[in-house]
């Protein structure tokens, strides 16, 4: 017996869920990792007395982020601004570590 349309629906639909699920826990993990180096370099910083910020790291970064992001076919500016984002955090832990 064939599923219905909407069968089918359903589960492509619960396919494409259970996908995001895990892509999500993967950026979660990832975000995770990644706030475990920029503590270590909050860290660091604050020992050898270096501001908090990079800017021209940041702009490096933000630049290599903008590529990849066309390379994966994902909106640069997108990138950019959740980039921004995460340099605004990871700027105000390694003032925290500073104080």
């Amino acid at each position: 017996m064939t599923a219905s349309p909407s069968a089918r629906a359903a589960q492509l639909l619960k396919d494409h869920r259970d996908s995001i699920d895990r892509l999500d826990a993967i950026l979660v993990y990832t975000l995770g990792e990644r706030f475990k180096h920029t503590q270590s370099v909050g860290r660091l910083k604050a020992e050898h007395d270096l501001p908090p910020s990079d800017p021209a790291r940041e702009a490096a970064q933000i630049a290599r982020l903008e590529d990849l992001a066309r390379q994966a076919d994902l909106d640069p500016e997108f990138a950019k601004k959740f980039l921004n984002f995460i340099i605004a955090e990871v700027i105000q832990h390694h003032k925290q570590h500073q104080s």
